[in-house]
């Protein structure tokens, strides 16, 4: 049977937000996106258990950044909608909460739309996260976030989608730079100081998908922070109960073996 796709989706150019769904249990892919899915498991069978575990993960770092009285948050390559999202943790902390989603795929930001029913508190923008002057500078963005108040800015499992080439050190900066004191920046990425022969593989498999894919060394992965000032354990290897509070939930059991685990990195960096 031939899949529907909205007009201008290729349906047979793997997506990386699809294949995220499509590892998180969701329906919201197609054929070509489990196709190249199923060829990274077969590398990487953890792959679906670890892509949960940051699902799981950043509802944590939602509830700790609203504890800390953070109730604006700008999730960038926030990827189709799945369980808990950004805004529906924050607004069980906060109610007041505000929340702009962004991302580059038009399927994404139909999905969000769909889903959101308070355009005041909760918007989608379709925008690229790594064009940082435009989207802090979007009539959206803006609408609903104020730049001079502190914000969270969540970059979860995106940086390691975007290639060198890109700048990302760059762009980050610029994103860090238009925060108010008090603001964070919250990321998860996947290295490659472990298991590099595995992940080198799939990064091969993503050249046939709409973004690369791009692990990085712990170190590199740190300098995103910048002088932000790392929340402890400041930049933890794996996304498991091991790794400390905010990242741990001790009423959770890790399913990943801890080498696979420590492929995962993560940290929470706030503007003094």
């Amino acid at each position: 049977m031939t899949e529907q796709a909205p007009q201008g989706v290729d349906p047979h150019i793997p997506n990386a937000a699809r294949m995220y769904d499509y590892f998180l249990g969701g329906k919201d892919n197609f054929k070509a996106d489990r196709e190249l899915a199923e060829l990274v498991m077969s590398v990487l069978p953890e792959v679906r258990e670890g892509t949960r575990q940051n699902r799981k993960f950043i509802g944590r770092v939602v509830e700790y950044l609203c504890r800390q009285g953070v109730t604006q948050f700008l999730d960038l390559g926030s990827g189709l909608p799945a369980a808990e999202n950004v805004h529906e943790v924050a607004h069980r902390f906060a109610p007041e909460a505000r929340v702009v989603y962004v991302d580059n795929d038009p399927v994404v930001a139909a999905h969000g739309r769909a889903l959101l029913a308070d355009p005041e508190k909760v918007t989608m923008v379709l925008g690229d996260g790594r064009e940082a002057e435009k989207i802090l500078g979007h009539p959206d963005v803006l609408s609903v976030l104020d730049f001079d108040q502190p914000v969270a800015v969540l970059m979860m499992f995106f940086l390691h989608l975007v290639p060198d080439e890109d700048e990302p050190h760059e762009f980050v900066a610029t994103y860090r730079d238009a925060l108010a004191p008090g603001s964070y920046l919250a990321i998860s990425h996947v290295g490659n100081d472990v298991v590099p022969e595995q992940v080198a593989k799939i990064s091969e498999f993503y050249q046939k998908a709409n973004a690369p894919f791009c692990p990085r060394p712990g170190k590199e992965i740190a300098r995103f922070f910048g002088d932000f000032e790392l929340v402890p354990p400041g930049l933890a290897s794996g996304l498991g109960p091991e790794v400390g509070w905010p990242f741990n939930d001790p009423q959770e059991t890790l399913f990943l073996d801890e080498e696979m685990a420590r492929m995962g990195y993560a940290g929470i960096g706030r503007k003094p």
